[in-house]
């Protein structure tokens, strides 16, 4: 889940909390519907928060060939 969505969520559950009349939706308790929905939303939220803050220390280790020695004869 991603702040996006996490965001969404709780927008959808305060909506069905605050703004539609009690018992719009029949055999359902909506208003706790929307107060689970917000709890997972801010749940969600503070998750991805700290998992984007979390960081990755990567090592990174570059080989090269080992030196060659190449012998010259001496200029005369």
């Amino acid at each position: 889940m991603r702040i996006g969505s996490s965001i969404a969520l709780i927008a959808i559950g305060a909506i069905l909390a605050f703004a539609l009349a009690p018992g719009l939706i029949p055999f359902m308790d909506q208003v706790l519907i929307g107060y689970i929905l917000m709890v997972v939303g801010v749940l969600g939220l503070i998750i991805s928060i700290i998992m984007s803050n979390r960081t990755r220390h990567t090592v990174v280790e570059r080989r090269t060939a080992p030196e060659t020695i190449v012998e010259r004869s001496p200029e005369v």
